[in-house]
């Protein structure tokens, strides 16, 4: 993983670079959603409370809370884990450590890793909780998810930015 720069170093980690992928549209889309996974988990790591807690924009978005919200996310789609208030899971609870998040995170990865290889087509139904209406495709909640954690990612480039000065992937 990249170093973290001083703030006005005027120095910038170096990037990684997009996943080189295994040919087939599963391996594709695991690829990309690996690597913003790893993105948004390394963004957290490190960062000092109350920093890693405290609301860098006016509504109060930080990273411990986006990337607990990622997992539950990650239950939902594709543990099939109903959730029960989705504005809760960006507030993390005075309990929630760093360590901690990124653990259950990690595991929440690794377990919906599991489901998704364990897809033998991707326009069957993920799994989820019991909702009115078909379930969507492995593939859509892929592709969601993919576009969901790259957007949290993002909003984890400007935050840690803003607290360190830290840039890069």
């Amino acid at each position: 993983m990249p170093d973290n720069n001083a703030r006005g170093s005027g120095k910038r980690a170096k990037d990684a670079t997009p996943p080189r992928t295994g040919a087939d549209e599963k391996a594709t889309l695991r690829g990309f959603l690996d690597y913003l996974r790893n993105a948004i988990a390394y963004k957290v790591a490190g960062v000092p409370e109350p920093h890693v807690r405290t609301g860098g924009v006016p509504s109060g978005t930080n990273l411990l809370g986006l990337l607990r919200h990622l997992a539950f996310v990650e239950r939902f789609y594709f543990l099939g884990e109903d959730v029960g208030d989705w504005p809760a899971t960006m507030r993390p609870s005075p309990k929630d450590t760093v360590d901690g998040v990124l653990a259950d995170y990690r595991k929440t990865v690794e377990r919906a890793n599991q489901v998704i290889d364990a897809c033998p087509d991707l326009a069957l139904p993920a799994p989820r909780p019991t909702r009115p209406g078909p379930a969507p495709s492995m593939r859509w909640v892929l592709v969601h998810m993919i576009e969901e954690t790259g957007r949290h990612a993002g909003h984890a480039d400007i935050l840690r930015e803003q607290i360190d000065g830290s840039t890069g992937r």
